[in-house]
Parts: structure tokens; C-alpha cells; sequence
């Protein structure tokens, strides 16, 4: 027996009502569509969803690139700064060389072997680097210059400070040499007698004089020709009071027939330091100084010794 399903539809005016009738295949085959139609839907539904989540990871995914790039151009553009820097600093280094060269040049000292090509080594400017090659690789390349760059800065500093420091000691030891080196007058006065052969005041024989006579009023004050160390202090036979400065180096310095001596053995003194007066002691003719400058213990020319 074929089952059937009947539809009526009354109408609100009272007229004769409709009536529909399916049958049971019809039902079924209605059933499935309605089914299929809820499926589809639903898949519809979930791949919109699907692809709404997509295009959203896809548009954080191009918003990351695009900072990452801007990023890597910003860290492009600070290492072509820094690039900048580092030529600066070369250059300011190969002026230092220059200045070092002529400082040598006036104290006439040689320089070291490795010193000319010490800053003579180039390279690339970062902005050469080709715009067609990927930004990672750009980056890569520039971190890897700036390395070879700070290494050749710091090699290039550490000989420069080394050399600037042999300089320095040399000049040093040039001024304390300066300094210890007699250069002006003991005192103020006449000369009497120079250094060499001359008539002796007492016998009135020929000899030689080893120093050089300066005559003044006694009290006069006699001063250090250099710097030193009162190396002695005391009465020495002919000489009468007597004061010898060490300058170091080999060169020391000696007055004698002082009135007074107003350092004693040991003391630091400086040039134009007031050490002593001028007297009369020992064998004398007057108030005058005896000045004697002495190089690795022989005497020589004390005029040679004076520049004032």
C-alpha cells in the first residue's frame, strides 16, 4: 500500500480549502534536500570562518614583513652611520700620524718601520653595497665590514697610543735632560777669569784656570744653573765653602769661596733656585764665585753653559 501526505490550506475568507498531497518518495527526496541545504550551508559558514581567519594571519604576516624590512632599513642605516663614524675616526687617526711625523721630524727621532701603512688599508663605503641584493644579505655584509672596520681601528689605536707613548718617554727625558742641562748665569757680577791658561793672581805663573770667576759684592746671591741634587756641602782645601749640584746625566756643577751656603746635601733644587752667596773663602784675592761645570767628571768650558 503507497503512503501519501496531504497538505491543506484554508483560506481566512471561508472559501474551499486546497488540499496538496506528496508522496512518500517526494517526502524523502524533500527531507534530503532540506538536509543537503543545512549541510552546505554549514560548510559554507565554517569555510568563511576559515578563510576570514586566514586573510587575517595573512595581513598580520604582511604587516610583520613590512616592519621587519623597515626595521632591517633602519639597522641598515645606523651601520652606515656608524660606518661614517669609523672613517671619521681613521682620518682623525691618520692626522695624529701626520702630527706624531712632525714632532718626530723636529725632535729628530726615527719612526718605526710598520707606521706608514699602519692606517693605508680601505674598503667599501656602505653605501656602495648593491640595492639588488637581499636586505639580509646587505645586513650581513655590512656587520661583516664594520668588524674588519672596529678590528683595524683598534690594531690601529693600540700602535698609535704605543708610539705616542715611546714619544712621550723620549720627550721627557729630552726636557729632564733640558732641565739638568746648566744654562744660565750662577750670578750676577764681572768676569775676572775665564776658563784655560792664564797668569796666576798669586804666583803670577803661567796656569790653567778650571772654571770660570765672577766678582761681586759678597752676599750676592748665587743661584742653580739646572736642576739637581746638593750632592755636597762643606770646606774643600783652596776652594773654601763649597757646593756641588748632581744634575744627573753625567753633568754636575761646583761654586766655591761662598760666603754662605743655604742648602744642604740632599736637598731637590731648580734652576734659578737661590743655593748659596758669594764670599771670600778658601784662597780669594776678593768676593767672588769659583763656577765649575763638569761632564762625566771632567771639567769643560762653563761659558759653553750659559745661553742668558
Amino acid at each position: 500500500m503507497r503512503k501519501s501526505i496531504s497538505f491543506f490550506i484554508l483560506s481566512n475568507t471561508g472559501t474551499r480549502a486546497r488540499q496538496f498531497t506528496l508522496s512518500s518518495a517526494a517526502v524523502k527526496l524533500l527531507t534530503l534536500l532540506v538536509i543537503a541545504t543545512l549541510a552546505c550551508t554549514g560548510y559554507i559558514i565554517h569555510d568563511y570562518q576559515r578563510l576570514k581567519v586566514t586573510v587575517s594571519d595573512t595581513i598580520n604576516l604582511e604587516l610583520a614583513l613590512s616592519n621587519q624590512t623597515e626595521e632591517i632599513a633602519s639597522q641598515r642605516k645606523q651601520l652606515q652611520q656608524f660606518a661614517g663614524e669609523i672613517n671619521a675616526l681613521k682620518a682623525k687617526l691618520l692626522a695624529l700620524n701626520e702630527f706624531e711625523n712632525k714632532i718626530r721630524i723636529i725632535a729628530n727621532i726615527e719612526k718605526t718601520a710598520d707606521r706608514d701603512a699602519l692606517l693605508g688599508v680601505g674598503g667599501s663605503i656602505p653605501e656602495d653595497i648593491d640595492a639588488s641584493i637581499p636586505l639580509t644579505e646587505k645586513h650581513n655584509s655590512l656587520i661583516r665590514e664594520m668588524h674588519e672596520k672596529t678590528d683595524q681601528i683598534q690594531t690601529a689605536t693600540e700602535k698609535q697610543s704605543n708610539s705616542f707613548g715611546t714619544l712621550i718617554n723620549y720627550l721627557e727625558d729630552q726636557i729632564n735632560l733640558l732641565a739638568s742641562t746648566p744654562a744660565i748665569r750662577p750670578a750676577t757680577g764681572w768676569e775676572t777669569s775665564g776658563f784655560g791658561y792664564r797668569k796666576s793672581p798669586f804666583t803670577g805663573l803661567r796656569e790653567f784656570h778650571k772654571g770660570l770667576d765672577i766678582a761681586n759684592q759678597q752676599g750676592t746671591p748665587i743661584i742653580a744653573t739646572a736642576d739637581g741634587i746638593v750632592s755636597y756641602t762643606g770646606y774643600k782645601g783652596l776652594l773654601g765653602k763649597t757646593l756641588v749640584l748632581d744634575h744627573g746625566h753625567g753633568m754636575m756643577t761646583r761654586f766655591g769661596h761662598a760666603h754662605e751656603i743655604l742648602v744642604e746635601t740632599g736637598d731637590v733644587v731648580k734652576r734659578g733656585d737661590k743655593i748659596a752667596t758669594i764670599g771670600s773663602t778658601g784662597r780669594s784675592t776678593g768676593p767672588h764665585l769659583h763656577y765649575e761645570v763638569l761632564l762625566n767628571g771632567i771639567r769643560v768650558n762653563p761659558d759653553k753653559y750659559i745661553l742668558n
